[in-house]
């Protein structure tokens, strides 16, 4: 029996079709997200965990996540951290895995923040892995993305005048 030309019509249109999305679909963004911070508040994480001044960020598609900032910049949370100019993770529902490019101060000391998870939003409790323990944190420091600032502006602006190097320079 012969097939009529409108069933040979239609697979040669669903052919086309599904050759099409393997091809394009690679190429489609992963994500509809405008920000990072979208990005994180869609996948369980606070939106607070990168500061205001990201200028982009990648996702591919293993979930591999490279933030982009203007530049390297300190922010406060409980304690110090600083955030180099790209910080890279793993993106998990809840989590970010084996961070790189995220230090925080801890008794005088900078240590790489090597993961991010919120294991029970209701807990209120945030816990980065610093290595050699995790530290928990309350939730509600990364409500919002905090302000970051070039380190070298900030101890120019903050820490010469307080330590009295002007009055040394005399």
């Amino acid at each position: 029996m012969a097939e009529s030309p409108h069933h040979y019509n239609l697979r040669i249109h669903t052919l086309i079709v599904s050759i099409s999305l393997i091809i394009f679909f690679p190429i489609l963004p992963l994500t509809t997200c405008n920000s990072v911070h979208d990005l994180l508040r869609s996948r369980g994480l606070p939106a607070g965990i990168f500061p205001q001044n990201v200028k982009s960020y990648d996702l591919d598609q293993n979930d591999h996540l490279q933030v982009y900032l203007e530049e390297p910049c300190e922010a406060k949370f409980e304690t110090r951290v600083f955030f180099e100019s790209v910080v890279r993770a793993n993106l998990s529902y809840g989590g970010l895995i084996g961070l790189e490019g995220l230090s925080q101060e801890e008794l005088f000391l900078w240590l790489p923040v090597k993961g991010i998870k919120v294991i029970d939003p209701s807990s209120g409790l945030i816990l980065f892995d610093i290595g050699l323990a995790f530290k928990q944190l309350s939730l509600s420091l990364f409500e919002e993305p905090p302000i970051c600032f070039p380190k070298v502006v900030q101890l120019e602006n903050y820490g010469r005048k307080e330590l009295g190097f002007q009055n040394l320079q005399r």
